[in-house]
């Protein structure tokens, strides 16, 4: 005897159902994969070209991981992460800013130094005004730009400033400032546009294709501060094993030269 049409009618819905579903556990399965292979670093824009490279290599150790990075003030990427910006991993400039989120809860993982830095003077190629120390930012006319406040490049500059100048220089130094930018990347971008004469960036800021554009110039180690970077698995992570990996990545011996190729020193 035949099936009849109810019959098969029924049939066809309980087979369309188990189609449904499988292809429901396929796609949650996919995307739980996808979210298992997934990091987002938010990092400071003084490591742009850093964190690019180790994310780069990362990714060639970890077939299938996808780090996606969003850079920023330091200052800018805690208030948004305090925000709720997602993220995985908070990579700052300074300890201050690393502390705001810490204290306001938002770390899932313990605060490591991974990188240091130090500050030189940037002037254009030609430098014309002849700069080549702390004292002659104070020149009548000279265009100085700097960062806004509460950056980590501006709480730097003015630690150095402090070291190194009179309270009558630093009213003149301050004098000088035409600008004040979001973060070092745009600092250093005016001084090679040729729309500042001078500025305090990271060493790690003269890039290969700067070289042509601006020069550093050395500030004694007695007057320098020694800048330092810590990063930490964010407690909102969807992946904070992998991001982990991340950092123990940044601390071993591959991390570390990819960080000194880029002008930044070893880490405490």
């Amino acid at each position: 005897m035949g099936i009849r049409g109810t019959d098969q009618d029924q049939l066809l819905s309980i087979a369309i159902l188990l189609m449904l579903l499988l292809l429901f556990l396929i796609s949650c399965s996919n995307q739980q994969t996808a979210n298992e292979s997934e990091i987002v670093i938010l990092a400071a824009s003084s490591l742009t070209n850093a964190i690019e490279d180790l994310a780069a290599q990362f990714e060639e150790g970890h077939p299938g991981t996808r780090i996606t990075l969003s850079l920023g003030s330091s200052s800018q990427l805690s208030a948004q992460i305090l925000g709720g910006l997602p993220g995985d991993l908070f990579a700052s400039a300074n300890e201050t800013q690393m502390e705001v989120v810490k204290n306001a809860g938002g770390l899932y993982g313990k605060v490591i130094i991974f990188a240091t830095n130090s500050l030189v003077i940037c002037v254009p190629q030609e430098n014309p005004y002849q700069i080549g120390s702390i004292r002659d930012l104070t020149k009548p006319n000279l265009r100085l730009v700097t960062a806004v406040l509460n950056t980590p490049i501006r709480d730097y500059s003015d630690q150095i400033v402090e070291n190194s100048l009179s309270p009558q220089s630093r009213i003149d130094f301050y004098k000088n400032i035409v600008s004040e930018e979001a973060n070092v990347r745009q600092l250093i971008t005016k001084i090679a546009l040729g729309e500042a004469d001078a500025g305090l960036v990271y060493q790690s800021d003269l890039t290969p294709d700067l070289k042509n554009l601006v020069v550093g110039i050395p500030i004694p180690q007695e007057a320098n501060v020694v800048a330092q970077y810590p990063i930490s698995v964010l407690k909102q992570s969807q992946n904070p094993d992998l991001a982990q990996e991340f950092i123990e990545f940044t601390l071993g011996e591959e991390g570390q030269m990819i960080l000194q190729k880029w002008g930044f020193g070893t880490i405490p």
